[in-house]
């Protein structure tokens, strides 16, 4: 019989932890806890996620087609996908950490759903096949394609939940995909993935807080990341400025505030402005935090509220390598 505890996993060379309750696959309670195990079909059919066993005990929940040779059984393999943990573990997997890490993949999924997020902006819900799970690092992006039209979007969700895959698409900002989004898509129509894209991703092992600063949509790919870092149980101060140019802008709000309500370690700043003034909002978390240097800082939003925040933190000294940037 299964255990009906948590199973303690210690995970090699990265010593990363996480914990796999009842029934559950290895690798899916290490995609919840955000560790980015490497896997492919996630469904016993590709052997990307065999991982050696150094210590502990696991047992099949689930059919697999892979076979095993019977050196790599001797050595301790087995699948992460069809395979939960008997008693506490330690694994020895390898992990992505960076973006190349990553590899192109083309998925057809399904609008699950669409939700109005204010008059020019949709929240759109793709659900991809249980065997075709989108391999992705927070803060990256996708090419979405449905009929002829196609944008670059990036991943509003936690990679935690690799089935579910949401984006804000602005009206004004899509081209003939965003038309699509408020016109002629239905729930159950087809969109075609590629990707993912991009190096806007999280630096997990940094020992720094973190300052998450946004503009407008720019939350999307925020998002992403504070989800993940959430899933990681980062005990790093985590800031969010979000600077929103439109009467409703923060579209999230009350999500922002209930992260802020529900964990010590995590602050939300919503702000108003006129335009997205990279510069003035530098300045803003400067009156509030003494020494920038002592925080990595993610930035997202459009070029005109990149570019001047990047050269304002310049001049007063930032460092190139704490800053990481995606425009949209």
């Amino acid at each position: 019989m299964l255990r009906a505890m948590s199973a303690h996993v210690v995970v090699h060379p990265s010593r990363h932890e996480f914990f796999v309750d009842g029934a559950d696959t290895i690798l899916d309670a290490a995609l919840r806890s955000g560790l980015a195990l490497n896997y492919g079909c996630s469904n016993g059919n590709c052997g990307l996620c065999k991982a050696r066993i150094v210590s502990g005990q696991v047992q099949k929940v689930r059919h697999h087609d892979y076979v095993l040779s019977e050196a790599e059984k001797q050595q301790g393999y087995t699948l992460l996908c069809t395979h939960t943990a008997v008693g506490d573990l330690v694994v020895e997997a390898p992990e992505s950490a960076e973006a190349g890490d990553i590899p192109a993949q083309q998925i057809v999924a399904r609008v699950k759903a669409m939700q109005a997020l204010g008059d020019d902006l949709m929240s759109l819900h793709l659900q991809t096949p249980r065997a075709s799970r989108l391999r992705f690092l927070a803060g990256q992006s996708l090419t979405l394609t449905a009929g002829v039209a196609s944008a670059q979007l990036p991943i509003a969700s936690c990679p935690c939940d690799d089935r579910n895959l949401h984006f804000h698409v602005a009206r004004n900002g899509g081209g003939g995909f965003a038309q699509m989004v408020f016109g002629s898509l239905r729930v159950g129509d087809a969109v075609t993935l590629f990707g993912p894209w991009g190096d806007f991703v999280l630096r997990a092992d940094s020992p720094r807080s973190i300052l998450f600063l946004a503009c407008d949509t720019g939350f999307a790919p925020i998002k992403s990341l504070i989800e993940h870092a959430m899933a990681l149980e980062l005990s790093e101060r985590l800031h969010l400025y979000w600077l929103a140019t439109r009467p409703a802008g923060h579209y999230l709000d009350n999500l922002c505030r209930s992260w802020a309500d529900a964990l010590d370690n995590f602050s939300y700043a919503p702000i108003a402005a006129e335009q997205c003034d990279g510069a003035e909002l530098v300045r803003h978390i400067g009156a509030e935090h003494a020494d920038l240097n002592a925080f990595d800082i993610y930035l997202a939003g459009p070029e005109a509220f990149i570019r001047p925040a990047t050269i304002a933190l310049r001049e007063q000294g930032f460092p190139e390598t704490q800053l990481i940037a995606a425009i949209l």
